[in-house]
């Protein structure tokens, strides 16, 4: 799933290691989000949202656009 964690992340100087520390989870993991080889689960998306300050849908990107 397309995901604006890196852009995100990158704007706070953090590093993959300190956002997975901040999320509880592994640096892979989040790699692994930024990479778009893993959909995070719903707690999960809603807390890098809410760390970020933004919406579920401003950080990712479901492509199900209606066009």
């Amino acid at each position: 799933m397309k995901n604006a964690i890196r852009e995100l992340r990158a704007a706070r100087s953090l590093s993959q290691a300190e956002l997975a520390k901040a999320m509880r989870v592994s640096r892979q993991t989040i790699n692994a989000i930024e990479t778009e080889r893993y959909t995070p689960s719903l707690p999960l998306a809603l807390a890098l949202a809410r760390y970020f300050d933004s919406t579920v849908e401003e950080v990712f990107d479901g492509g199900n656009d209606d066009a």
